[in-house]
């Protein structure tokens, strides 16, 4: 019987659903806006918002329990120091949830889930910035192997 078992299993094994529980945590943390299904979107919305509630707290015990559920240093020190002050003075719903049509390829609902008071430019945290100089480099070496 499945009485008292509250969280969706996904079609995943335990082991499955706690590695991608964590590795969308980090992800959001990171990126602060991710793209997925909306049933896992669901799911991880009140996990991110404990997460964030934790960091909130300045301790070195919930400092460890960060660590151990994000499984990542940078992200743990990024809820505790940027993502804590930013919602300081609210009280809770930290993340919200905007559908986002359908994926071509099997049809599923997809969602954008998201920090409310996002950071714009931590979309691009991992994009390189386009450097002139090498950009002329290149540029100048195709003109010289098709000459």
């Amino acid at each position: 019987m499945r009485h008292g078992l509250a969280q969706k299993k996904l079609n995943r094994t335990s082991e499955h659903r706690k590695a991608l529980l964590k590795n969308m945590l980090n992800s959001l943390i990171k990126y602060e806006q991710i793209k997925t299904t909306l049933p896992k979107a669901k799911f991880l919305k009140p996990q991110a918002d404990k997460i964030i509630t934790l960091g909130k707290k300045d301790t070195l015990h919930t400092t460890k329990i960060l660590v151990s559920k994000l499984q990542d240093i940078k992200s743990a020190t990024k809820v505790k120091k940027t993502l804590s002050k930013r919602y300081e003075k609210r009280k809770g719903g930290y993340t919200r949830i905007v559908k986002a049509g359908f994926r071509y390829g099997d049809n599923a609902p997809m969602a954008i889930i998201e920090f409310v008071d996002r950071d714009l430019e931590a979309k691009r945290v991992d994009k390189k910035k386009k450097d002139p100089v090498k950009d002329e480099n290149k540029k100048d070496e195709k003109k010289a192997a098709t000459a």
